[in-house]
């Protein structure tokens, strides 16, 4: 689409580099507070919302494909936000968990996405994307599955929210795990990974990933109350 769109809460070059030298000459800030005085941008300022943004042209992104196109994906990932803290960082979803979870659509909303949302509440959102469905989503989910069968694509479910805890007692997902898990998959080294089936969910979980700690991997794990966890998966 020629750009990209990336929150700017708490964003530091350490975490996100990419984005933080995206912007630059031809970027947009929106929603972000800026020292009077010396005109540097505080990033961390959330006095007036959290919901600070930046637009950037895609060619501030240095591996950015020109062409704005691929070849179909091996790999696709379902982002959720899960404010329990009861859902591993990846887990490996067959077809029909697939559409499962495509059309759930659980996540959270989090503070800065909505007016009036100032801590997390658990949303289900048919495609990920229901305000923008012109179609009933049904009919999303059977292409979704007629692709993933004719290219052979895996499905894998990232968790972005909570561990050790619900909001308020976990904490958040960091963004080293996340893109490690990311990584595995990409670099194909998941494929050879130790899996454990989740008793709950059913879906396979990695229990060693490079990057990642295995009470990560495991939630129940990362509880220190293990009956507190039982009962909210």
């Amino acid at each position: 689409e020629g750009g990209c769109y990336a929150k700017t809460i708490n964003l530091a070059e350490e975490s996100e580099p990419e984005i933080f030298r995206a912007i630059r000459r031809d970027a947009l800030l929106e929603n972000v507070a800026v020292d009077p005085d010396s005109r540097v941008v505080d990033f961390t300022n959330t006095e007036k919302t959290e919901n600070g943004r930046v637009s950037y042209p895609i060619d501030h992104i240095p591996n950015f494909q020109p062409e704005s196109v691929g070849t179909h994906p091996k790999s696709i990932f379902f982002l959720t936000c899960d404010a329990f803290g009861v859902l591993p960082p990846v887990s490996k979803l067959t077809p029909e968990q697939a559409m499962y979870h495509f059309l759930s659509g659980y996540t959270a909303k989090v503070a800065g996405t909505e007016r009036g949302v100032k801590e997390p509440e658990a949303t289900f959102s048919a495609c990920f994307g229901s305000p923008f469905l012109t179609l009933h989503p049904t009919r999303y989910a059977d292409l979704l599955r007629q692709k993933l069968s004719e290219h052979g694509t895996q499905v894998y479910l990232v968790n972005t929210g909570w561990t050790g805890g619900a909001y308020g007692v976990g904490k958040r997902m960091s963004i080293k795990a996340t893109r490690a898990c990311i990584n595995s998959v990409l670099d194909g080294s998941i494929a050879s990974a130790p899996m454990r089936t989740d008793e709950r969910f059913g879906f396979e979980v990695p229990t060693q990933l490079p990057g990642v700690p295995s009470e990560v991997l495991n939630p129940a794990d990362a509880w220190e109350d293990k009956q507190a966890y039982a009962q909210t998966a």
